[in-house]
């Protein structure tokens, strides 16, 4: 299950975020999205598990916990859609 995690705070790095993750089950990716021109993070990322169920417990478990004095929010990720699609002509 891949999972959209927002309201991170800018200092935390991929391991972090698979290091919170992993205490929930075996994570098949963290990634912590970055802006392409300042390097710098932009607050949000997507995890990903192979076991739905320690998905679950992971969005139960972390969903509102403060991190870094953030409160992150974790939900089920949505397809990703192709953006031509998203076009208001």
């Amino acid at each position: 299950m891949n999972m959209y995690v927002s309201n991170l705070s800018f200092h935390t790095k991929d391991d972090d975020l698979r290091k919170l993750f992993e205490q929930f089950g075996a994570v098949s990716s963290a990634k912590v999205i970055n802006d392409r021109e300042t390097g710098r993070s932009r607050g949000f990322g997507f995890v990903e598990m192979d076991s739905d169920t320690e998905a679950q417990a992971a969005i139960k478990g972390l969903n509102n916990k403060e991190v870094e004095g953030r409160a992150m929010s974790v939900s089920v990720a949505r397809e990703k859609t192709n953006r031509s699609d998203n076009k208001r002509w």
